[in-house]
């Protein structure tokens, strides 16, 4: 992995060295209030206009294409873009507004940038210490935290030792550290190879059940927006396109994300078990699932993501096939998908506000004469689930 540009670096470090303010920490009783306005001429226009209310608790996702803002959203945060109009209000503190500007020293910010911006002359512990002696944390503090992320094996080592998901985790803890009012995640993984970025996922979902902290992650990979997400928000050229609970955005069928090539759906399960082979048994609003996954074990809750393009329908429930997954299902309606097939909107299981989608060809919709109010049967292949 290579080392973080010195202007980033700086900005990170920045942040770091200045005193903190006293403002109170995040608590989940109060809304993050964004109203953000920039314009930018010359070759690398550019124009933000948003305005959000986020929860104070979980983790909101900003979800888009690279260029849509979702930086801009977090520098503005943080106190980074001066150039940025309009206000932040976090937990009724109000940290930008007309003609106040609450300095980014000022803002208690715990910063994650895509590449670590680590202090590459102390060790591990060193970098974790820094900023949690100035906001006077507690052993049992560090202890914890260190725990976490299972960082003691790495406390010693020195910056250039470490492997990229190693610096993201160290670079997480030391955020954590300095008792921030809110989290901001910019696209921490996105210089990670497959193995590490699944690897920092699952200490991040962990994360979630264990702190108060709000955070806000930026991101423009599905699998990292649909495991994180408590509440979505989805961008495009500098506008909020759409925002809300996270399941009810990913799920809509007219949302932005059901156009695209990995359409699908996101369910809420908890674990049954787990069989010698890696199979999990799952419990859904669809009914029974079967996935295979990691080490879940029983009674632990997940998600599992569904595309579309892994949904077959059949008009009769098959018991002579290989697919574990197959559930009765309702057709709701037929829309036009990616790549010149049809999109299918169904219902499922015992609870009809749980949606499934199919994307098939129109060839395929033909024979089985699939209109709304059709009962079907939608088949998934076990390994095509994703945990």
């Amino acid at each position: 992995m290579s080392e973080q540009p010195s202007a980033t670096l700086t900005q990170a470090n920045r942040l770091l060295e200045q005193p903190v303010g006293s403002l109170k920490r995040a608590d989940g009783t109060h809304g993050i209030d964004l109203s953000l306005k920039l314009t930018r001429g010359g070759e690398a226009a550019f124009e933000l206009s948003v305005d959000l209310t986020l929860p104070s608790s979980g983790t909101t996702v900003i979800f888009g294409p690279s260029g849509g803002g979702k930086t801009t959203i977090l520098r503005a945060i943080a106190g980074l873009e001066p150039d940025v109009k309009g206000h932040i209000r976090i937990n009724q503190q109000t940290w930008q507004a007309p003609g106040v500007f609450l300095p980014a020293h000022q803002r208690r910010v715990g910063f994650v940038f895509q590449h670590s911006a680590l202090l590459p002359h102390l060790s591990v512990e060193q970098n974790l210490r820094y900023g949690w002696q100035r906001v006077g944390g507690t052993e049992a503090e560090f202890v914890q935290c260190v725990q976490q992320l299972d960082l003691a094996p790495l406390l010693q080592r020195a910056i250039g030792q470490l492997s990229g998901g190693e610096r993201q985790r160290v670079a997480l803890g030391r955020a954590l550290l300095t008792r921030p009012d809110i989290l901001l995640l910019d696209e921490p993984l996105a210089a990670l190879d497959a193995v590490r970025r699944s690897e920092i996922l699952g200490y991040l979902e962990r994360l979630k059940q264990t702190t108060t902290i709000p955070m806000l992650y930026v991101t423009h990979a599905v699998d990292e927006m649909s495991r994180l997400a408590d509440y979505l928000v989805l961008m495009k050229g500098g506008r909020v396109r759409q925002a809300g609970p996270a399941l009810e955005v990913m799920n809509h069928p007219e949302a932005p994300l059901a156009l695209r090539d990995d359409a699908g759906v996101v369910v809420q399960a908890s674990v049954q078990q787990r069989d010698a082979h890696g199979l999990l048994t799952l419990q859904s609003p669809m009914g029974t699932l079967y996935a295979h996954g990691p080490a879940y074990a029983p009674g632990d809750c997940l998600r599992v993501r569904i595309h579309a393009r892994d949904v077959s329908l059949a008009l009769s429930h098959h018991t002579d096939s290989s697919i574990l997954n197959i559930l009765p299902v309702t057709v709701l309606a037929l829309r036009d998908g990616a790549g010149g097939q049809a999109l299918i909107e169904l219902s499922t299981g015992d609870q009809p506000e749980q949606r499934l989608l199919a994307k098939i060809s129109y060839a395929s919709v033909a024979r089985l004469n699939i209109e709304p109010g059709l009962a079907l049967w939608a088949q998934i292949k076990a390994v095509a689930l994703l945990v």
